[in-house]
């Protein structure tokens, strides 16, 4: 019996198709919401996967695409952006992405955000994404999530 998708995954499913992938999204038994928790029940590399993460650049919700070994320095990478960058707070995550921490999708949202990539995702062939729930996870690849988002690829360390 096929288990259908939580309806934020089928949005970002629908979201997925809409741009040129394959859209499929897959549900682990294992909790996900941690690129460590998504590295280990799918057996890749935590570099591999794809954190989703909403900061302010000055006063505007920007999302930052961060491969799961990296942390944000958030002065360098505001002077990157030319601005200052903050972490968002999570009731305006949940509000600009329309999805819960620990699942939020690189798209899918209400509104489309600017997006960056972590140009250290590229050093892999194939990257894992929330998708839109709490452990759900899509396959993409860099230049793929780069047309999907229309991401632009910087430096976040």
């Amino acid at each position: 019996m096929r288990r259908s998708l939580p309806p934020l995954a089928s949005k970002v499913s629908d979201t997925l198709i809409s741009r040129g992938h394959h859209g499929v999204i897959i549900t682990q038994p294992l909790p996900t919401s941690t690129a460590q928790e998504a590295a280990a029940a799918i057996g890749v590399d935590v570099g591999a996967i794809i954190k989703s993460l909403v900061f302010l650049l000055d006063d505007d919700p920007v999302l930052l695409l961060v491969s799961g070994a990296h942390q944000v320095n958030l002065e360098r990478t505001g002077e990157r952006l030319e601005g200052t960058l903050t972490r968002a707070p999570a009731d305006m995550v949940r509000e600009v992405t329309g999805q819960p921490i620990g699942g939020v999708a690189p798209v899918g949202h209400p509104t489309n955000l600017p997006t960056y990539l972590d140009n250290a995702l590229a050093r892999h062939s194939e990257l894992w994404a929330a998708g839109g729930h709490p452990n759900t996870l899509f396959r993409t690849t860099f230049g793929e999530l780069m047309r999907i988002t229309a991401g632009l690829a910087i430096d976040v360390d």
